[in-house]
């Protein structure tokens, strides 16, 4: 029978953990619908992490923590690992007859090793792992979680394809130098967290636009607040949030071209292919999305949502304005 004390000295080459067979049983639908679980709270809980857009694995490892002489007698498989923030999770409930037992297994992995990141998560400690990962700000003010559809662009995807634009932006401009123009505000968070990654010099203006109801495409934008920086002859990266028809983008394409450049170029952060009405040349895209109406990271609806840290969709009922039948008898 395995020993229930922590061993004081078990050399390292027993502290081997051992890989899991895969519980996959299918290869399409949801994650959470791919894998065998052994209960169903796990389901639950893998479904909370697919709508949130967390990765994980299930019972990818098993840890030994007990033995008889050299044999392992006693093995710990914790039930999740988020690999993007280095975190095994084990599930339990309130039942005092499993709280005990896992709680002596997750004492024993913390002292055997040491520098695993493991939790004992209970139910009530979802909203907990929640502001962990990054997705507190869910409960800001005149927010409510039911005005959130479907999470479409994760923080970590979010920070590892600006890491990328960034080395490609570096790339394409070694040994120049560049001005980042932004077309407020939508583009604030993104611009930032851009900048950062760009190792080349670079200077930053911005511009704003007024927008109109004009009969004409032409007559329907104008420049409210230009920018400072005088571009003629020097390499400019004009900065979006969002690109949708390309009515706009190509509006201040043409007045930024009269100004004489050395070179014009645009990079966005997100392209609706499918809303485009004008051909605008994007050298640098960060995620092509659908044509739902989306939010967070810097975009708003009625100046709301900017500072959700992912980008995602913003239920209909939200913005949709309701249509009053005509009275027959008016």
């Amino acid at each position: 029978m395995a020993s229930s004390s922590i061993p004081t000295s078990v050399p390292q080459k027993w502290r081997r953990p051992v890989r899991q067979r895969s519980r996959l049983v299918r290869r399409t639908g949801p994650a959470h619908s791919r894998v065998e679980f052994a209960h169903p709270s796990e389901q639950e809980f893998a479904r909370f992490l697919d709508y949130y857009r967390i990765r994980w694995q299930y019972e990818p490892v098993s840890f030994p923590i007990g033995w008889e002489g050299e044999r392992v007698a006693e093995m710990f498989t914790p039930d999740f690992y988020l690999p993007e923030h280095d975190l095994y999770i084990e599930l339990t409930t309130m039942k005092q007859s499993l709280v005990t037992p896992k709680n002596r297994k997750v004492r024993m992995l913390r002292e055997l090793y040491p520098e695993i990141n493991v939790r004992l998560l209970y139910r009530k400690d979802y909203q907990q792992l929640l502001a962990k990962a990054g997705y507190s700000a869910l409960e800001v003010q005149h927010l409510r979680q039911e005005d959130v559809g479907e999470i479409l662009i994760s923080p970590v995807e979010l920070e590892t394809r600006l890491r990328a634009l960034g080395r490609k932006i570096s790339r394409d401009y070694r040994e120049q130098s560049l001005v980042l123009v932004g077309v407020l505000k939508g583009i604030t968070f993104f611009m930032a967290d851009l900048a950062r990654q760009i190792k080349v010099p670079f200077v930053i203006d911005y511009l704003d636009l007024q927008r109109y109801a004009g009969a004409q495409p032409q007559e329907r934008v104008k420049i409210a607040r230009d920018i400072d920086y005088p571009i003629e002859g020097r390499h400019v990266l004009l900065v979006e949030d969002i690109i949708n028809t390309g009515l706009t983008i190509d509006y201040v394409l043409s007045e930024l071209r009269a100004r004489k450049p050395a070179s014009l170029e645009v990079v966005t952060l997100l392209d609706r292919p499918l809303r485009r009405l004008v051909k605008v040349p994007l050298r640098y895209v960060g995620f092509q999305i659908p044509n739902d109406y989306v939010v967070g990271y810097g975009l708003d609806y009625r100046e709301l949502y900017r500072n959700l840290p992912f980008i995602c969709t913003l239920r209909a009922s939200v913005y949709d304005i309701p249509t009053v039948a005509p009275d027959p008898s008016a």
